[in-house]
């Protein structure tokens, strides 16, 4: 992960300066001082906006003593302090770890993952999710993404100021340039996916060592939510879907590679879970696993259960 986010911040400091030597510096500053208030603002507020997207209350003790008791132990093991523990009340089968300076860490799961999966497997998921509250994925995710933002909006400013006046030859060349560091900033959101999947091993290999046999709970766990995942994505429920994507990254499988996810896995009984798991990792990753998985917040599902039966 240090490697990729060295990579990002060097060609990122590069083409800055590539910027400033070939546009205004006051106009091209505050632009970039606007984009970083713009994030952090994100930031600050995002714990609003996912209670309010998925529905999520705080879980009271009396409500899910054992639950809080799991997160109390993880949280000692994992050396952080115990998150605020939240109930999302959505169908789909997940979990996710959240929080900003204004409301502090919390980890969330949905209705769906608490019928899903079994008490080993839920201990898995939240010894994962706990893995990004203990190496600050958020903030450093927070961090990284605000910079193809960044390059994205100076394409758009740098096209649009050449075609609302100035000589033709500066307007199609200020266009071309645009267009150049919008690519830019594409090739480095590619990086930034990247960054995204590893954290999700990481965060992977955290719930191995914190939880006994882990590695093996969580493997099973994925693959539950996976198959349910698919099985509460209908054709009717895809509004409802479109919102509850709006925060996938902070998801510990991704809702929209469910369909594909599942096919692996179309012809297994669910109630047996160590064949859910040994039928994924049978299938053989083809060009299009791969593609997918390159344009993805999160591991091929195929990929990340072999990374955990290493672990295991």
């Amino acid at each position: 992960m240090a490697g990729t986010l060295a990579i990002i911040i060097g060609l990122s400091t590069l083409v800055f300066t590539v910027i400033l030597s070939l546009a205004g510096i006051f106009d091209i500053l505050t632009l970039a001082i606007l984009v970083v208030s713009f994030n952090i603002i994100q930031w600050l507020i995002a714990p609003y906006l996912v209670g309010a997207i998925y529905k999520v209350r705080a879980l009271p003790e009396n409500e899910n003593p054992q639950l809080h008791q799991m997160v109390d132990n993880l949280s000692q093991k994992s050396g952080i302090t115990k998150p605020k523990l939240m109930l999302a009340q959505i169908p789909l089968p997940n979990a996710f770890a959240y929080g900003s300076p204004l409301t502090g860490n919390r980890v969330a799961v949905t209705q769906g993952l608490l019928k899903s999966l079994d008490e080993g497997e839920v201990e898995a998921v939240l010894g994962h999710e706990l893995g990004h509250l203990r190496h600050r994925d958020m903030q450093i995710m927070m961090a990284v993404s605000f910079l193809p933002a960044l390059f994205t909006y100076i394409g758009y400013s740098l096209m649009f100021s050449s075609m609302s006046g100035g000589k033709k030859n500066q307007g199609s060349s200020g266009a071309l340039i645009g267009i150049g560091f919008m690519a830019f900033s594409w090739v480095l959101n590619l990086f930034t996916l990247y960054m995204s999947r590893l954290r999700e091993y990481y965060a992977d290999r955290h719930s191995a060592s914190v939880v006994d046999n882990g590695a093996q709970k969580l493997s099973t766990g994925l693959a539950k939510i996976v198959n349910e995942t698919k099985r509460t994505s209908k054709p009717k429920q895809r509004g409802q879907r479109q919102n509850t994507n709006v925060f996938k990254a902070l998801f510990i499988t991704d809702p929209d590679r469910a369909t594909t996810d599942s096919a692996a896995i179309a012809a297994v009984e669910v109630s047996n879970s160590q064949n859910l798991v040994e039928e994924i990792l049978s299938r053989k990753l083809t060009f299009a696993d791969k593609l997918m998985e390159a344009l993805s917040t999160h591991p091929n599902i195929i990929k990340r259960l072999r990374a955990l039966q290493e672990l295991s």
